[in-house]
This record gives structure tokens, C-alpha cells and sequence, in this order.
């Protein structure tokens, strides 16, 4: 897919609401209707901790209707933790929107695989999906029933559930791409975003189905524009999606380094070399 990217800004944001989903799992709801009115399903934003004394932390974009976008995380740090103790009518700034997002136009059937807070980067491309008629099949997967936040909004939202647990409190007892392997209808696309090894066998089924994948890649960011080259995948060098150098000598190596925040964070996956 091509690398298109979306006037990014910082935008000074509103806190309208705000919900502990489960222990250590916040949504977060802004009101930013500039950011709104530019981001495409698959983006992300970093997020500056408000008391300055963190750096950004790149947090996937949940929702973006009307004047609205959310975002949902989970705590796992300080500047997460700084960022879930906001409440309703605190003020925070957001780069963005950054990435390049899912490239769903004309998909028909999909399925969409999300393991963990991986859930936070699908429902944008899935509301899409669902807008234009399409069929969309979501397979959640998390350590256990309690972490399944937001299950109940996607099946609401048009998809067919179906869910799995590390330790089987719910759904499959097993892993998410367990699931999707098991499918018997074939999608024509797959969705993925969730932890590396998750990708990893999801890029494996889609392979073995003979699906095109499109997998969000969740990496630690420094910067998130690309200036850093901290976060870099290799990719074929024939890619669209490939950095592009001045020429340099013939020959050499048949893939290149993209970096997941600004080449990505979606690529496709028969074009990356893990």
C-alpha cells in the first residue's frame, strides 16, 4: 500500500469523558474535531504526558466521529499512568494524525485479528468496512475474559464475534490465530494489529489461506515522524511502501528498512522480512 499521510498538527485537546474499562484498561474521549475530520482508520497519535516531564507515548486512534476521537490503552508505564488519571475537563496535546493506516477500498469479506490492545487499532477500519457493505469478522484474543473489553461494541457495530483466552475463562481456550486458522469461509482480506508474535502467525494463516494481510505493527516509538529511524522492519525493496535513497552502487541487498511510524504501521504482510 502506498505511504499516505495526513496533515499532522499538534491538536490542544478536551477531555469529554472517560471510562475504566477493566483494571488498567482506559478509554479516553477528546473532544477534537480537527483530528476528527483528518484521521483514517489505522492511524495513531503521540500523546504528551501532560506534566511535561515524560515523553510522548504513541497511542492507536479508537474513535474519530463528530467532534469526537478516543483513545483506549492500557496502563503499563508512568506516562500511560499519567495519561489514565486525566479526568473530564483536562486539557492534553496530540500529534497527529501520524501513519499510514489500512487500505480497505473494495474489500468485500474481511477478517480482522486483534490480540490485546491491538482491539484499539481495528474498530475505525471495521465501522469502514461495515459502512460500505462489507462482511467483517473480528477474532479478539486476550489473556483472559476480563481483558475482552469493547467485544459487545464490535458485534453492535455489525461484526461477528469471536473470541479466545490465554487461560480458556472465555471463547476459544487458545490463541486468536487459532481461530482465524479454523475459519471455513476464506475472507479476501485480513486485518491484524496486536503483539509481534501474534503478526508473526497471522501473517503465517493468511499465507496458508491464500489471503492478502495487512498487519498494524506495535513497536516502542522515540519520536513517531520518522526522524529517528528507531523503530524499523525490514521490508522488500521493491515495496511501495520501501524509503526510497539516492541511487547508490548496483546490486546489494533485495530489501530496505522502513521505519513502522512513518513508512507504517500497516504493511503488507508478504512484503516484510522478519
Amino acid at each position: 500500500m502506498p505511504t499516505l499521510q495526513s496533515p499532522a498538527s499538534v491538536h490542544d485537546v478536551r477531555v469529554v469523558d472517560r471510562t475504566e474499562l477493566a483494571p488498567g484498561i482506559v478509554l479516553l474521549g477528546f473532544y477534537a474535531p480537527e483530528l476528527c475530520r483528518v484521521t483514517r482508520p489505522g492511524q495513531f497519535i503521540m500523546a504528551i504526558p501532560p506534566a511535561g516531564g515524560r515523553p510522548a507515548v504513541a497511542l492507536a486512534i479508537y474513535e474519530a466521529q463528530d467532534d469526537r476521537v478516543s483513545l483506549l490503552f492500557f496502563v503499563l508505564g508512568s506516562r500511560t499512568r499519567e495519561l489514565s488519571e486525566l479526568r473530564q475537563g483536562e486539557f492534553l496535546s496530540l500529534t497527529g494524525p501520524l501513519g499510514n493506516g489500512f487500505s480497505i477500498d473494495g474489500a468485500q469479506d474481511v477478517a480482522i485479528a486483534a490480540g490485546g490492545v491491538g482491539i484499539a487499532s481495528v474498530l475505525l477500519p471495521a465501522q469502514a468496512l461495515i459502512r460500505a457493505g462489507a462482511r467483517v469478522r473480528l477474532y479478539y484474543g486476550a489473556r483472559t475474559a476480563d481483558a475482552l473489553v469493547e467485544a459487545q461494541r464490535f458485534a453492535q457495530e455489525g461484526c461477528a464475534v469471536s473470541c479466545a483466552t490465554d487461560d480458556g475463562s472465555f471463547g476459544h481456550h487458545g490463541f486468536v490465530t487459532e481461530l482465524l486458522a479454523a475459519t471455513e469461509e476464506r475472507p479476501d482480506l485480513v486485518l491484524a494489529c496486536g503483539p509481534s508474535a501474534m503478526l508473526r502467525a497471522t501473517a503465517f494463516v493468511a499465507c496458508e489461506l491464500g489471503v492478502p494481510a495487512q498487519l498494524s505493527l506495535e513497536e516502542p516509538f522515540a519520536c513517531g515522524v520518522g526522524g529517528c529511524w528507531g523503530c524499523v522492519v525490514p521490508v522488500d525493496r521493491a515495496s511501495a511502501q520501501a524509503p526510497r535513497f539516492p541511487s547508490g552502487e548496483s546490486g546489494g541487498s533485495d530489501f530496505v528498512f522502513a521505519r513502522v511510524c512513518k513508512e507504517g504501521p500497516v504493511f503488507w504482510a508478504h512484503e516484510l522480512r522478519w
